[in-house]
């Protein structure tokens, strides 16, 4: 992995997107801590929606409002 501060980074843009697009990555510095990776686009993570729909609808099995209503809980949100 090349790492490069963020000064260099800003100016040597181009040249970072070229070496990313043949599959290296680059972590981005900012006073010596990082705070960016660029990463060429095919290792990007693809979500399956239709897997986290059917997760989500997992965790919500056994989940009681236990008498409150939808309408209190939006309202008592708006407060906040």
């Amino acid at each position: 992995m090349y790492t490069i501060g963020s000064f260099d980074a800003k100016t040597h843009f181009a040249a970072l997107l070229e070496r990313v697009s043949k599959g290296e990555t680059v972590k981005i510095t900012l006073r010596g801590v990082p705070v960016a990776k660029l990463v060429p686009a095919e290792e990007a993570q693809v979500i399956d929606r239709k897997q986290l729909i059917a997760d989500m609808r997992r965790e919500r099995v056994g989940v009681r409002l236990d008498g409150l209503k939808i309408r209190d809980l939006i309202a008592d949100g708006r407060r906040y």
